[in-house]
């Protein structure tokens, strides 16, 4: 796969978790060479990796399109980084999407508000020769699958990794376990979910959220089957979306029963207690009862993973201990100390299969 250069445009969302496909490209990609972030005056000047993180990654922020087209000396694609509430593509990037077109440099979209649907900016786009990619965009009928049970064909271990609510991390933990398993030799790979794994450069996966529903369970079982019987990895990790039990839009029984998914790593915020952080919502239920839930369904947990949003470093680390007694699970603090720790669980579970 060769890398285009893009410029990944957050306008000044960037350190929210509206930004969480920039946090995602801003961490690893294999599709795209991204070589600068587009927010505002705030973060100018700083580098992306280190206000993610504190790692640096030698990603600049830019202040402007404008400062950015004139620092960098290529740029392919401008990619829109923020995942909104209902996908609406926020209005003040709009002008900057058309000034991207207009020079030639096409846009990646992963909003359900589409690009191609703007008549005026697809004629701009045929002139300049700019691509207009609509990630969400759902596929054509004739280009779905619905279930057929071949799911049960499948031997490796199939791991979903879920949260308690949105944003949790599920991406970036299942990324991250996928590497920590090809650092110890175990061949794994990683069924992504949503827009953002597909432009880190996921090869096996389906938008979940723009896929009907009566074809939800048939494409995350040809996803799994098609990635399991060409790869032939030892272990499988599933993203998983949303949670459970989030009213805004529960998911996740579908990784595990229609996916076979018997293993479970789960994703919590001990300092985030709403949904969505909307109090209305309701209150995110206890991780005790979660892991109660998951395991009536069929699957085992076999660790949690701590997001450690809003905590410091100590907080952090004292969480991890209260639950590693409470549970008797593994906790994962995977920003901290990433998630080698599970992959012997893993070669175990993979032993046994």
């Amino acid at each position: 796969m060769i890398k285009k250069h893009a410029i990944v445009l957050t306008d000044g969302l960037l350190m929210t978790s509206d930004a969480k496909t920039a946090h995602g490209l801003i961490r690893g990609t294999e599709r795209f060479n991204i070589i600068g972030i587009v927010d505002g005056l705030e973060n100018a000047g700083k580098d992306a990796g280190e206000l993610l993180d504190g790692k640096q990654r030698g990603i600049p922020v830019f202040a402007t399109m404008e400062d950015a087209m004139s620092s960098v000396q290529e740029v392919d694609f401008l990619i829109i980084g923020v995942a909104t509430v209902g996908g609406v593509l926020p209005k003040n990037m709009l002008s900057l999407i058309y000034t991207a077109v207009e020079k030639g440099i096409s846009v990646v979209n992963g909003l359900h508000e589409y690009l191609n649907d703007k008549p005026d900016l697809v004629a701009m786009a045929a002139n300049t020769g700019a691509q207009l990619v609509d990630v969400r965009r759902p596929k054509q009928r004739s280009d779905l699958h619905f279930w057929d049970g071949s799911i049960y064909k499948v031997t490796a271990p199939i791991v979903a990794v879920i949260g308690m609510d949105c944003a949790m991390g599920k991406r970036t933990t299942a990324r991250m376990l996928k590497q920590a398993c090809a650092n110890e030799g175990v061949k794994a790979e990683m069924i992504y979910t949503g827009q953002t794994g597909w432009l880190q450069g996921g090869e096996y996966g389906f938008i979940f959220d723009s896929t009907l529903n009566d074809f939800v369970s048939g494409e995350l079982e040809h996803a799994i089957v098609s990635c399991w019987s060409e790869t032939n990895p030892d272990v499988l990790f599933l993203e998983g979306q949303s949670s459970l039990r989030n009213p805004s839009g529960p998911c996740g029984l579908e990784l595990l029963i229609s996916g076979n998914a018997k293993y479970v790593v789960l994703i919590f915020a001990p300092k985030r207690k709403y949904f969505d952080n909307e109090k209305h919502w309701g209150e995110i239920p206890t991780v005790a009862s979660e892991i109660e839930l998951i395991e009536k369904l069929g699957s085992k947990v076999i660790a949690v993973a701590v997001n450690t949003e809003n905590c410091t470093t100590q907080e952090a680390f004292a969480y991890q201990k209260e639950y590693s007694a409470s549970l008797g699970l593994p906790v994962l603090l995977p920003i901290q100390e990433g998630v080698a720790q599970l992959v012997p669980v893993l070669k175990a579970i993979i032993n046994h299969s």
